[in-house]
């Protein structure tokens, strides 16, 4: 090709490839962006399958059955000493899967100094389990204030407590906080994100978990949205807290639920979700009374179709 040649040509396709129409079709191919779906060990084990509960087992059913990642329940672990956290961690390497989320429980909601300082050290202790295991996100609440007498009769009230004989919601806001403060760099140092669920006491409404995450004021404690918590009015709730959600966890109820079934919009909740860029993974919880063999497939098959 002469030089001629060559110009004339390269200035055709430059003016091709600035066509507006060329650019509109292109755009048109672009597949829409997708989140990942994880699935939590919560959801094979339910505190109840005890067969179902060995983290190996719940790893390779969410492989085999198409699942990107597993959120896993920490009390689901039999041993976390550091050579057994490695072991999961190439499990799941191996089988493909990212260790997307580590579920854990904590309550501030006590007068007792040392009782909170308790659940402090236990905090820190899974942050640098998740550390350990690289996963990027903790679930963390406030806890409830155990005037209940166990977690039926709570839910029984629909997670609604009154506070110890004496103190009040202040008290406890005043608690959480001075807790996350001293977290909070624990969590930075080890790259992990705290996800404050809306999970009962102080997250029973959007207003109370936003009241901690604002006054904390920190990038690594954020929200972890629970879409089975709350009971009335879901929708207007779930998009509070959209914005400052790290990890979304998704209920489904095959079967009917062990404490309640709701009835939830996932095509509404996706659409939520995606008005407020939410890009991050969402972990399926499967709470129903079917077999989870059965129900979790199904459960993926609903979660892959709107997000």
């Amino acid at each position: 090709m002469n030089r001629r040649n060559f110009l004339t040509g390269s200035t055709a396709a430059s003016a091709l490839t600035l066509t507006p129409s060329l650019a509109q079709e292109t755009a048109k191919v672009v597949p829409a962006q997708s989140n990942r779906i994880g699935v939590s060990s919560y959801s094979f084990w339910g505190f109840r399958r005890e067969e179902l509960r060995p983290l190996e087992s719940n790893l390779e059913h969410a492989a085999r059955m198409g699942f990107d990642g597993l959120e896993i329940l920490q009390r689901q672990l039999v041993d976390t000493d550091r050579v057994a956290l490695q072991k999961i961690k190439r499990q799941a390497f191996v089988l493909g899967l990212d260790l997307m989320g580590y579920s854990t429980h904590q309550g501030f909601l006590s007068p007792d100094k040392e009782k909170r300082q308790k659940n402090i050290d236990h905090t820190l202790e899974c942050l640098e389990q998740a550390y350990q295991l690289g996963i990027p996100t903790m679930r963390v609440n406030s806890g409830t204030w155990g005037t209940s007498k166990n977690f039926d009769d709570l839910m029984a009230k629909r997670g609604i407590e009154e506070p110890l004989k004496g103190y009040t919601e202040k008290d406890a806001y005043e608690w959480v906080i001075e807790a996350y403060s001293k977290l909070v760099p624990e969590a930075a140092k080890r790259g992990v994100i705290m996800g404050l669920e809306n999970h009962w006491g102080l997250g029973v409404t959007p207003e109370g978990v936003m009241k901690v995450v604002n006054e904390i004021n920190s990038p690594w404690l954020q929200v972890t949205l629970d879409t089975g918590n709350f009971l009335e009015d879901p929708y207007d709730r779930l998009t509070q807290l959209a914005p400052s959600t790290v990890l979304l966890q998704a209920k489904t109820y095959y079967g009917k639920g062990r404490w309640y079934t709701l009835d939830l919009d996932y095509a509404r909740i996706a659409k939520i979700m995606k008005k407020a860029s939410f890009k991050g993974y969402v972990s399926l919880e499967f709470e129903g009374l079917e077999d989870p063999l059965t129900a979790i497939p199904k459960s993926l098959e609903l979660l892959r179709k709107h997000f």
